[in-house]
Protein backbone atom coordinates (compact mmCIF):
# COMPACT_ATOMS: atom_id res chain seq x y z
CA UNK A 1 0.00 0.00 0.00
CA UNK A 2 1.59 2.87 -0.83
CA UNK A 3 1.00 6.72 0.37
CA UNK A 4 0.17 9.68 -1.98
CA UNK A 5 2.22 12.91 -1.76
CA UNK A 6 0.98 15.44 0.42
CA UNK A 7 0.00 18.02 -0.82
CA UNK A 8 0.25 20.29 1.98
CA UNK A 9 1.08 23.84 1.63
CA UNK A 10 3.77 23.27 4.65
CA UNK A 11 4.85 20.52 2.79
CA UNK A 12 8.29 19.77 -0.14
CA UNK A 13 11.41 21.40 -0.29
CA UNK A 14 10.26 24.49 -2.25
CA UNK A 15 10.64 28.08 -0.87
CA UNK A 16 6.56 28.29 -0.21
CA UNK A 17 6.13 24.63 0.79
CA UNK A 18 4.85 22.49 -1.84
CA UNK A 19 5.31 24.83 -4.76
CA UNK A 20 8.64 24.56 -7.13
CA UNK A 21 10.82 27.23 -6.62
CA UNK A 22 9.97 28.99 -9.97
CA UNK A 23 6.71 29.48 -9.04
CA UNK A 24 7.18 30.54 -5.75
CA UNK A 25 6.52 34.09 -4.57
CA UNK A 26 9.93 36.04 -4.15
CA UNK A 27 10.45 39.06 -2.02
CA UNK A 28 10.73 42.35 -3.52
CA UNK A 29 14.28 42.99 -2.37
CA UNK A 30 16.90 40.19 -1.03
CA UNK A 31 17.65 41.04 2.72
CA UNK A 32 21.35 40.76 3.37
CA UNK A 33 21.76 37.52 5.88
CA UNK A 34 21.67 39.08 9.67
CA UNK A 35 25.16 38.47 11.35
CA UNK A 36 25.06 36.37 14.29
CA UNK A 37 25.53 38.35 17.64
CA UNK A 38 28.05 37.76 19.67
CA UNK A 39 26.20 35.64 22.07
CA UNK A 40 25.07 33.13 19.09
CA UNK A 41 28.47 32.94 18.20
CA UNK A 42 29.64 32.23 21.21
CA UNK A 43 26.31 29.53 21.80
CA UNK A 44 27.86 26.40 20.72
CA UNK A 45 31.41 26.70 22.74
CA UNK A 46 29.57 27.53 25.68
CA UNK A 47 26.56 25.21 25.12
CA UNK A 48 29.18 22.65 25.20
CA UNK A 49 30.49 23.40 28.37
CA UNK A 50 27.75 23.71 30.21
CA UNK A 51 26.65 20.43 29.41
CA UNK A 52 30.34 19.16 30.61
CA UNK A 53 30.31 21.01 33.58
CA UNK A 54 26.78 20.23 34.37
CA UNK A 55 27.29 16.50 34.20
CA UNK A 56 30.07 16.09 35.84
CA UNK A 57 30.42 18.79 38.29
CA UNK A 58 27.12 18.62 39.59
CA UNK A 59 27.86 16.37 41.82
CA UNK A 60 29.68 17.85 43.62
CA UNK A 61 27.35 20.84 43.64
CA UNK A 62 24.56 18.85 45.24
CA UNK A 63 26.32 17.63 48.22
CA UNK A 64 27.16 21.48 48.50
CA UNK A 65 24.14 22.95 48.19
CA UNK A 66 22.52 20.00 50.20
CA UNK A 67 24.69 20.65 53.31
CA UNK A 68 24.78 24.32 52.76
CA UNK A 69 21.13 24.21 52.96
CA UNK A 70 21.53 22.42 56.42
CA UNK A 71 24.05 24.61 57.70
CA UNK A 72 21.71 27.98 56.85
CA UNK A 73 19.29 26.26 59.06
CA UNK A 74 21.65 25.39 61.77
CA UNK A 75 21.60 29.06 63.31
CA UNK A 76 18.03 28.53 64.48
CA UNK A 77 18.17 24.99 65.26
CA UNK A 78 21.18 25.84 67.54
CA UNK A 79 19.51 28.32 69.38
CA UNK A 80 16.93 25.72 70.28
CA UNK A 81 19.33 22.85 70.71
CA UNK A 82 21.30 24.62 73.26
CA UNK A 83 19.06 27.24 75.10
CA UNK A 84 20.02 25.34 78.36
CA UNK A 85 23.48 26.42 77.86
CA UNK A 86 23.08 29.71 76.38
CA UNK A 87 20.55 31.41 78.23
CA UNK A 88 20.26 32.34 82.31
CA UNK A 89 17.50 30.49 84.11
CA UNK A 90 16.59 34.37 85.32
CA UNK A 91 17.82 37.55 84.31
CA UNK A 92 19.23 39.29 87.43
CA UNK A 93 19.91 43.03 88.50
CA UNK A 94 23.65 42.87 88.40
CA UNK A 95 26.22 40.63 87.22
CA UNK A 96 29.15 39.24 88.74
CA UNK A 97 32.77 40.83 88.16
CA UNK A 98 34.03 38.79 84.65
CA UNK A 99 36.73 37.55 87.19
CA UNK A 100 34.45 35.67 89.49
CA UNK A 101 32.84 34.38 86.47
CA UNK A 102 36.26 32.49 85.17
CA UNK A 103 36.61 31.59 88.69
CA UNK A 104 33.75 29.59 88.50
CA UNK A 105 34.23 28.18 85.50
CA UNK A 106 37.53 26.93 86.31
CA UNK A 107 36.28 25.40 89.30
CA UNK A 108 34.13 23.03 87.32
CA UNK A 109 36.53 22.50 84.87
CA UNK A 110 40.20 22.60 86.29
CA UNK A 111 41.58 21.19 82.69
CA UNK A 112 43.31 23.14 79.89
CA UNK A 113 43.96 26.93 79.91
CA UNK A 114 41.77 30.00 79.53
CA UNK A 115 42.11 30.79 75.87
CA UNK A 116 39.08 33.51 75.49
CA UNK A 117 36.38 34.78 77.57
CA UNK A 118 33.46 35.98 75.86
CA UNK A 119 31.51 38.12 78.25
CA UNK A 120 27.38 38.21 78.30
CA UNK A 121 26.55 40.15 75.30
CA UNK A 122 22.50 40.45 76.52
CA UNK A 123 20.49 40.46 79.53
CA UNK A 124 19.66 36.71 79.30
CA UNK A 125 22.96 34.99 77.79
CA UNK A 126 25.49 33.51 79.77
CA UNK A 127 29.18 34.11 79.57
CA UNK A 128 31.40 31.04 77.86
CA UNK A 129 35.09 30.62 78.92
CA UNK A 130 36.77 28.77 76.55
CA UNK A 131 39.37 26.34 77.58
CA UNK A 132 42.14 24.94 75.17
CA UNK A 133 44.26 21.63 75.80
CA UNK A 134 41.12 19.92 77.21
CA UNK A 135 41.72 16.20 76.71
CA UNK A 136 39.23 14.61 74.62
CA UNK A 137 38.35 17.49 72.56
CA UNK A 138 39.88 18.35 69.10
CA UNK A 139 42.99 20.82 69.09
CA UNK A 140 41.32 22.84 66.83
CA UNK A 141 38.48 23.02 69.13
CA UNK A 142 37.87 24.56 72.86
CA UNK A 143 35.91 23.73 75.25
CA UNK A 144 33.06 25.99 76.14
CA UNK A 145 31.96 26.99 79.53
CA UNK A 146 28.86 28.45 80.13
CA UNK A 147 28.38 30.61 83.25
CA UNK A 148 25.48 32.45 84.53
CA UNK A 149 26.84 35.99 85.03
CA UNK A 150 24.40 36.76 88.01
CA UNK A 151 24.99 33.83 90.24
CA UNK A 152 28.17 32.32 88.86
CA UNK A 153 26.10 28.70 88.06
CA UNK A 154 27.68 26.45 85.34
CA UNK A 155 25.10 25.93 83.25
CA UNK A 156 27.27 23.62 80.75
CA UNK A 157 30.33 23.02 79.01
CA UNK A 158 30.23 22.25 74.73
CA UNK A 159 32.40 22.05 72.30
CA UNK A 160 33.18 25.00 70.13
CA UNK A 161 34.80 25.69 66.95
CA UNK A 162 35.69 29.57 64.99
CA UNK A 163 34.92 32.49 65.82
CA UNK A 164 31.38 32.70 65.31
CA UNK A 165 31.53 30.32 68.47
CA UNK A 166 29.63 27.08 66.43
CA UNK A 167 28.67 24.86 68.53
CA UNK A 168 28.60 21.41 68.00
CA UNK A 169 25.47 20.68 65.92
CA UNK A 170 26.60 23.63 63.69
CA UNK A 171 29.86 22.63 63.90
CA UNK A 172 29.63 19.32 62.48
CA UNK A 173 27.05 20.46 59.66
CA UNK A 174 30.02 23.22 59.05
CA UNK A 175 32.40 20.70 58.39
CA UNK A 176 30.72 18.49 56.81
CA UNK A 177 29.76 21.31 53.60
CA UNK A 178 33.20 22.23 53.58
CA UNK A 179 35.32 19.01 53.89
CA UNK A 180 32.83 16.45 54.22
CA UNK A 181 34.73 15.25 57.24
CA UNK A 182 37.64 13.91 55.28
CA UNK A 183 40.26 16.64 56.64
CA UNK A 184 41.95 18.90 53.84
CA UNK A 185 42.11 16.55 51.25
CA UNK A 186 37.90 17.09 51.98
CA UNK A 187 38.62 20.91 51.38
CA UNK A 188 39.17 20.19 47.29
CA UNK A 189 35.51 18.76 46.69
CA UNK A 190 34.37 22.13 48.04
CA UNK A 191 36.79 23.87 46.44
CA UNK A 192 35.78 22.32 42.91
CA UNK A 193 32.45 22.97 43.44
CA UNK A 194 32.96 26.88 44.25
CA UNK A 195 35.77 27.19 41.72
CA UNK A 196 32.76 25.67 38.62
CA UNK A 197 29.44 27.34 39.79
CA UNK A 198 30.20 30.58 38.57
CA UNK A 199 30.93 28.91 35.23
CA UNK A 200 27.82 26.83 35.09
CA UNK A 201 26.04 30.18 35.73
CA UNK A 202 27.12 32.19 33.69
CA UNK A 203 27.30 29.62 30.79
CA UNK A 204 23.50 29.35 31.12
CA UNK A 205 22.99 32.78 31.63
CA UNK A 206 24.84 32.93 27.84
CA UNK A 207 22.21 30.30 26.37
CA UNK A 208 19.12 31.53 28.05
CA UNK A 209 19.69 35.14 26.19
CA UNK A 210 21.07 33.92 23.21
CA UNK A 211 18.09 31.84 23.10
CA UNK A 212 15.24 33.54 20.60
CA UNK A 213 12.55 34.71 23.21
CA UNK A 214 9.32 32.86 22.03
CA UNK A 215 11.58 29.73 23.31
CA UNK A 216 12.37 30.38 26.52
CA UNK A 217 8.25 30.06 28.02
CA UNK A 218 7.21 27.47 30.56
CA UNK A 219 3.55 27.70 29.97
CA UNK A 220 1.95 25.87 27.56
CA UNK A 221 5.22 23.49 26.76
CA UNK A 222 5.78 19.96 27.96
CA UNK A 223 8.14 16.91 27.61
CA UNK A 224 12.08 18.08 27.75
CA UNK A 225 11.04 21.82 26.02
CA UNK A 226 9.17 22.59 29.67
CA UNK A 227 11.86 21.13 31.60
CA UNK A 228 14.07 23.43 29.60
CA UNK A 229 12.01 26.84 30.56
CA UNK A 230 11.75 25.85 34.28
CA UNK A 231 15.61 25.13 34.65
CA UNK A 232 16.25 28.32 32.32
CA UNK A 233 13.87 30.59 34.07
CA UNK A 234 15.03 29.39 37.80
CA UNK A 235 18.59 30.16 37.14
CA UNK A 236 18.27 33.09 35.89
CA UNK A 237 16.90 33.93 38.63
CA UNK A 238 19.41 32.66 40.80
CA UNK A 239 22.62 33.36 38.91
CA UNK A 240 23.76 36.39 40.57
CA UNK A 241 23.40 34.78 43.99
CA UNK A 242 25.27 31.45 42.65
CA UNK A 243 28.27 33.94 41.53
CA UNK A 244 28.41 35.63 44.62
CA UNK A 245 28.26 32.22 46.00
CA UNK A 246 30.98 31.07 44.15
CA UNK A 247 33.02 33.96 45.00
CA UNK A 248 33.05 34.25 48.13
CA UNK A 249 33.20 30.58 48.81
CA UNK A 250 36.96 31.07 46.88
CA UNK A 251 38.09 33.52 49.61
CA UNK A 252 39.12 30.14 52.27
CA UNK A 253 39.37 27.51 49.72
CA UNK A 254 42.88 25.47 50.09
CA UNK A 255 44.50 26.55 46.72
CA UNK A 256 42.82 29.93 45.10
CA UNK A 257 42.27 30.83 48.96
CA UNK A 258 45.95 30.82 48.81
CA UNK A 259 46.45 32.90 45.95
CA UNK A 260 43.87 35.80 46.50
CA UNK A 261 45.57 36.39 50.37
CA UNK A 262 48.99 36.63 48.47
CA UNK A 263 46.68 38.73 45.60
CA UNK A 264 45.20 40.93 48.91
CA UNK A 265 49.30 41.00 50.25
CA UNK A 266 50.83 42.42 47.52
CA UNK A 267 48.47 45.09 47.37
CA UNK A 268 48.31 45.97 50.04
CA UNK A 269 44.47 45.20 51.18
CA UNK A 270 44.82 42.22 53.62
CA UNK A 271 43.09 41.79 56.96
CA UNK A 272 45.19 43.84 59.41
CA UNK A 273 45.84 42.64 63.01
CA UNK A 274 46.07 45.12 66.15
CA UNK A 275 49.85 44.43 67.58
CA UNK A 276 49.46 42.03 70.77
CA UNK A 277 53.17 42.90 72.37
CA UNK A 278 53.03 44.71 75.20
CA UNK A 279 55.08 47.73 75.40
CA UNK A 280 56.74 50.03 77.86
CA UNK A 281 59.29 48.80 80.88
CA UNK A 282 56.85 46.83 82.09
CA UNK A 283 56.72 44.19 79.43
CA UNK A 284 57.58 40.70 80.71
CA UNK A 285 55.91 41.39 84.09
CA UNK A 286 52.66 41.29 84.20
CA UNK A 287 51.92 37.88 82.38
CA UNK A 288 55.15 35.81 83.76
CA UNK A 289 52.71 34.29 86.42
CA UNK A 290 50.05 32.23 84.38
CA UNK A 291 48.29 29.76 86.07
CA UNK A 292 46.19 29.28 83.24
CA UNK A 293 43.38 30.94 84.58
CA UNK A 294 43.15 33.75 82.29
CA UNK A 295 43.83 36.07 84.94
CA UNK A 296 47.52 38.12 84.55
CA UNK A 297 49.04 41.45 86.33
CA UNK A 298 45.95 43.88 86.43
CA UNK A 299 43.30 41.17 85.99
CA UNK A 300 40.61 40.66 83.88
CA UNK A 301 38.33 43.23 84.93
CA UNK A 302 40.58 46.41 84.59
CA UNK A 303 41.61 45.06 81.01
CA UNK A 304 37.66 44.86 80.12
CA UNK A 305 36.92 48.14 81.64
CA UNK A 306 40.24 49.76 79.37
CA UNK A 307 37.91 48.27 76.57
CA UNK A 308 35.05 49.75 77.13
CA UNK A 309 36.62 52.92 77.80
CA UNK A 310 37.89 52.78 74.19
CA UNK A 311 34.22 52.21 73.55
CA UNK A 312 34.45 48.39 72.92
CA UNK A 313 30.57 47.68 73.05
CA UNK A 314 29.29 43.92 73.21
CA UNK A 315 29.68 41.69 72.36
CA UNK A 316 33.53 41.26 72.61
CA UNK A 317 35.77 38.50 73.38
CA UNK A 318 38.83 38.95 76.01
CA UNK A 319 41.92 37.04 74.28
CA UNK A 320 44.86 36.50 77.35
CA UNK A 321 48.30 36.97 77.01
CA UNK A 322 50.31 34.28 74.40
CA UNK A 323 53.86 34.82 76.70
CA UNK A 324 55.21 37.08 79.17
CA UNK A 325 55.85 39.36 76.48
CA UNK A 326 52.43 39.75 75.42
CA UNK A 327 49.45 41.94 75.94
CA UNK A 328 45.55 41.20 76.17
CA UNK A 329 43.58 41.73 73.23
CA UNK A 330 40.42 42.47 73.15
CA UNK A 331 38.08 42.64 70.43
CA UNK A 332 34.42 42.58 69.26
CA UNK A 333 33.15 40.32 67.41
CA UNK A 334 29.81 41.17 66.42
CA UNK A 335 29.57 39.71 62.82
CA UNK A 336 25.99 40.76 61.78
CA UNK A 337 24.84 44.06 60.65
CA UNK A 338 26.43 46.58 61.37
CA UNK A 339 29.16 44.67 62.26
CA UNK A 340 31.68 45.19 65.59
CA UNK A 341 35.20 44.52 64.37
CA UNK A 342 37.01 46.92 66.48
CA UNK A 343 40.18 45.89 68.59
CA UNK A 344 42.99 47.07 71.24
CA UNK A 345 45.44 45.49 73.26
CA UNK A 346 46.37 46.10 77.19
CA UNK A 347 48.96 45.91 78.88
CA UNK A 348 48.32 43.59 81.57
CA UNK A 349 51.09 45.39 84.20
CA UNK A 350 49.81 48.56 83.74
CA UNK A 351 45.67 48.63 82.31
CA UNK A 352 46.84 50.65 79.70
CA UNK A 353 45.27 50.92 76.03
CA UNK A 354 48.88 49.96 74.12
CA UNK A 355 47.29 49.69 70.35
CA UNK A 356 44.10 50.21 68.46
CA UNK A 357 42.51 49.04 65.23
CA UNK A 358 39.36 50.17 64.23
CA UNK A 359 36.81 48.19 61.70
CA UNK A 360 36.89 51.58 59.73
CA UNK A 361 40.38 51.47 59.00
CA UNK A 362 40.28 47.87 57.34
CA UNK A 363 41.68 48.19 53.42
CA UNK A 364 38.32 48.30 50.97
CA UNK A 365 39.28 44.70 50.06
CA UNK A 366 39.50 43.45 53.55
CA UNK A 367 36.37 45.21 54.31
CA UNK A 368 34.39 43.15 51.41
CA UNK A 369 36.29 39.86 52.30
CA UNK A 370 34.40 40.27 55.60
CA UNK A 371 31.04 41.09 54.77
CA UNK A 372 31.42 38.87 51.97
CA UNK A 373 32.57 35.61 54.30
CA UNK A 374 29.87 36.49 56.38
CA UNK A 375 26.79 36.77 53.86
CA UNK A 376 27.93 33.46 52.78
CA UNK A 377 27.35 32.07 55.86
CA UNK A 378 24.60 33.50 56.63
CA UNK A 379 25.63 35.75 59.77
CA UNK A 380 24.99 39.24 58.28
CA UNK A 381 21.63 40.12 58.08
CA UNK A 382 20.54 37.39 60.24
CA UNK A 383 17.32 35.29 59.51
CA UNK A 384 16.90 37.00 56.41
CA UNK A 385 20.11 35.98 55.21
CA UNK A 386 19.74 32.45 56.36
CA UNK A 387 15.91 32.12 54.76
CA UNK A 388 17.94 33.39 50.91
CA UNK A 389 21.13 30.74 51.53
CA UNK A 390 18.41 28.24 51.81
CA UNK A 391 16.23 29.27 48.64
CA UNK A 392 19.46 29.63 47.05
CA UNK A 393 20.24 26.01 47.95
CA UNK A 394 17.17 25.04 47.06
CA UNK A 395 17.10 27.07 43.87
CA UNK A 396 20.25 25.17 42.96
CA UNK A 397 19.24 21.26 43.81
CA UNK A 398 16.07 21.87 41.50
CA UNK A 399 18.81 23.24 38.56
CA UNK A 400 20.78 20.03 38.75
CA UNK A 401 17.34 17.74 38.95
CA UNK A 402 16.22 19.49 35.72
CA UNK A 403 19.42 19.30 34.52
CA UNK A 404 19.63 15.52 34.82
CA UNK A 405 16.57 15.29 33.71
CA UNK A 406 16.82 16.88 30.57
CA UNK A 407 19.92 14.78 30.02
CA UNK A 408 17.91 11.67 30.37
CA UNK A 409 14.75 13.07 27.91
CA UNK A 410 17.67 13.00 25.49
CA UNK A 411 17.87 9.66 25.40
CA UNK A 412 20.30 6.83 26.17
CA UNK A 413 21.49 6.80 22.32
CA UNK A 414 22.84 10.60 22.72
CA UNK A 415 23.79 11.00 26.82
CA UNK A 416 27.15 12.06 25.41
CA UNK A 417 25.59 14.99 22.99
CA UNK A 418 27.35 15.96 20.10
CA UNK A 419 30.88 17.54 19.93
CA UNK A 420 31.20 21.18 19.49
CA UNK A 421 30.75 21.81 15.51
CA UNK A 422 33.87 22.15 13.62
CA UNK A 423 34.81 25.71 13.13
CA UNK A 424 33.17 26.79 15.90
CA UNK A 425 36.32 28.58 17.28
CA UNK A 426 36.46 30.48 14.25
CA UNK A 427 32.87 31.66 14.32
CA UNK A 428 33.61 33.77 17.81
CA UNK A 429 34.82 37.41 16.90
CA UNK A 430 38.35 37.55 17.71
CA UNK A 431 37.62 40.69 20.08
CA UNK A 432 35.50 38.20 22.20
CA UNK A 433 37.97 35.00 21.89
CA UNK A 434 41.10 36.39 22.17
CA UNK A 435 40.23 38.12 25.57
CA UNK A 436 38.56 35.34 26.23
CA UNK A 437 41.13 32.81 26.03
CA UNK A 438 43.47 35.74 28.16
CA UNK A 439 40.82 35.58 30.74
CA UNK A 440 40.74 31.86 31.07
CA UNK A 441 44.46 31.45 31.13
CA UNK A 442 44.57 34.05 33.96
CA UNK A 443 41.73 32.00 36.08
CA UNK A 444 43.15 28.93 35.49
CA UNK A 445 46.55 29.92 37.13
CA UNK A 446 44.93 31.79 40.26
CA UNK A 447 41.71 28.82 40.76
CA UNK A 448 43.36 25.48 39.64
CA UNK A 449 40.47 23.34 40.47
CA UNK A 450 39.37 25.23 37.77
CA UNK A 451 41.82 25.36 35.07
CA UNK A 452 42.86 21.79 35.22
CA UNK A 453 39.76 20.23 34.71
CA UNK A 454 38.90 22.78 32.22
CA UNK A 455 42.08 21.64 30.11
CA UNK A 456 41.02 17.95 30.59
CA UNK A 457 36.78 18.41 29.09
CA UNK A 458 38.58 20.47 26.18
CA UNK A 459 40.86 17.34 25.44
CA UNK A 460 37.96 14.95 25.94
CA UNK A 461 36.10 16.87 24.01
CA UNK A 462 38.42 17.35 20.96
CA UNK A 463 39.09 13.34 21.67
CA UNK A 464 35.02 12.57 20.87
CA UNK A 465 35.01 15.06 18.24
CA UNK A 466 38.05 13.19 16.23
CA UNK A 467 36.56 9.64 17.37
CA UNK A 468 33.08 10.63 15.69
CA UNK A 469 34.90 12.17 12.71
CA UNK A 470 36.28 9.27 11.74
CA UNK A 471 33.55 6.87 12.39
CA UNK A 472 31.25 9.24 10.00
CA UNK A 473 34.33 9.22 7.59
CA UNK A 474 34.59 5.00 7.59
CA UNK A 475 30.70 4.53 7.69
CA UNK A 476 29.35 4.23 3.84
CA UNK A 477 26.28 6.05 2.96
CA UNK A 478 23.18 3.98 3.00
CA UNK A 479 22.02 2.76 -0.61
CA UNK A 480 19.18 4.89 -1.63
CA UNK A 481 16.19 2.66 -2.65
Amino acid sequence: MSTAPSTSPTSGSGPAGGLPPDEAPQPAAAAPAPSPSRLAALRPLVLRLHFYAGVFVAPFLLVAAVTGFLYAGAFQAEKLVYAHETTVAKVGDTKLPISQQVTAARKAHPEGTVSAVRPSPEADATTRVMLSGVKGVDPDHTLAVFVDPYTGTVRGALEQYGSTGALPLRTWIDEFHRDLHLGDSGRLYSEFAASWLWVIAGGGLVLWFSRRRALRKVRGTSGRRRTLGLHGTVGVWAAAGFVFLSATGLTWSTYAGANIDTLRTSLGQATPSVSAAAGGDHAGHGASATTGSGEHGVGLDKILAAARAKGLSDPVEIVPPADANSAYVVKQVQRSWPEKQDSVAVDPATGKVTDELRFADYPLLAKLTRWGIDLHTGILFGLVNQIALMLLALSLILLIVWGYRMWWQRGRGSAFGRPIPRGAWQQVPPQILVPAVAGIAVLGYFVPLLGIPLAAFIVADALLGEIAHRKGRSTPAPAVK
